[in-house]
């Protein structure tokens, strides 16, 4: 989980929502990524589903029944649905995500009864530790988005424009 939140602060630093993924074969990391919408103009590039593409390029196989995959946050129906396409083998996330989270929160598409691969999962390792980097990243867009916008041709009393 920390390297997934490394990843996730990455995510943050690039003014992406901060959601870190890595995809384990046994103890070793085969890929790691990061959420990259906004980067790659594309709704779909988030952390899970960037992690387990790369995993399954490199290991030349697209069912990672013997991996875990370990990311942030919980994953949404989007992932969810790839994590079971993927056979993935176990589910590990840190913060539940009460808003879009389909592995337990709102719904539990990884474990539903009619699908017909259905990953371990474990919900809520380092969960402060992710909610926390969630929280601030949302917390700094608010103020930023907070201050104050002049209109067109307003100047503050103090501004100078030089070089005309």
């Amino acid at each position: 989980m920390r390297a997934a939140l490394e990843e996730a602060r990455e995510a943050a630093l690039a003014g992406e929502v901060p959601v870190g993924a890595v995809v384990l074969r046994g103890t070793t990391i085969v890929a790691r990524a990061q959420n990259r919408m906004v980067r790659d103009h594309d709704g779909t590039s988030h952390a899970e589903l960037l992690a387990l593409r790369a995993a399954a390029a490199l290991l030349g196989e697209a069912r990672l029944s013997d991996c875990t995959l370990v990311v942030t946050l919980e994953p949404c129906a989007m992932c969810a649905g790839a994590i079971v396409l993927a056979r993935v083998g176990s589910l590990v996330f840190g913060a539940w995500d009460d808003k879009a989270g389909m592995c337990g929160s709102v719904g539990d598409l990884v474990r539903h009864a009619r699908l017909n691969h259905r990953p371990e999962v474990r919900g809520g390792l380092l969960a402060d530790d992710s909610a926390q980097l969630l929280r601030t990243f949302f917390a700094d867009r608010r103020d930023a988005s907070a201050a104050p916008v002049l209109n067109v041709g307003e100047m503050p009393t103090d501004s100078r424009v030089h070089g005309r």
